[in-house]
């Protein structure tokens, strides 16, 4: 008999700490700047990520401490679940909160943290950090839709 795994079985509000942090795939995306239209609430994703992204990885320099050092970051909890449509369409934690299942590249289905930037989901390699962009720029570094959905 196969076991099926912990994110088949469980809800998110079922999940322990250690289970609810490994949905993180580790792709980037939600440490990019976004910008909202005021009129519209359509979220527009740029390719300038936190000071605290290392683009080479994809992970925080000081996960533990983010939330001190950049006071704006969002810490993804089961309370702000109906809040997880800004999250791009392929971030477990939304997902899992639309009832759809896992894509094969994430790392608790293929067994590797290199399968997510070999599929091309991740920011690895085509972000810039907030430190080398002025804030009123952030316009000029919109991306398509296309690459986050």
């Amino acid at each position: 008999m196969t076991v099926k795994p912990f994110w088949e079985t469980k809800t998110l509000a079922e999940m322990t700490s250690d289970e609810w942090e490994s949905l993180c795939d580790r792709c980037g995306r939600c440490c990019l700047h976004k910008l909202e239209d005021e009129d519209t609430d359509e979220v527009y994703y740029t390719s300038v990520a936190c000071k605290l992204l290392d683009t080479s990885s994809c992970q925080c320099k000081d996960y533990t401490n983010r939330k001190d050092i950049v006071p704006e970051c969002t810490v993804l909890t089961l309370k702000e679940v109906k809040l997880f449509h800004w999250l791009p369409a392929t971030c477990a934690y939304r997902l899992l909160s639309e009832k759809k299942p896992l894509f094969d590249w994430h790392p608790l289905v293929s067994g590797s943290c290199e399968s997510i930037h070999q599929a091309g989901i991740s920011v690895k390699g085509w972000v810039y950090s907030e430190n080398d962009i002025a804030e009123d720029d952030l316009e000029d570094y919109i991306i398509p839709h296309t690459m986050i959905s």
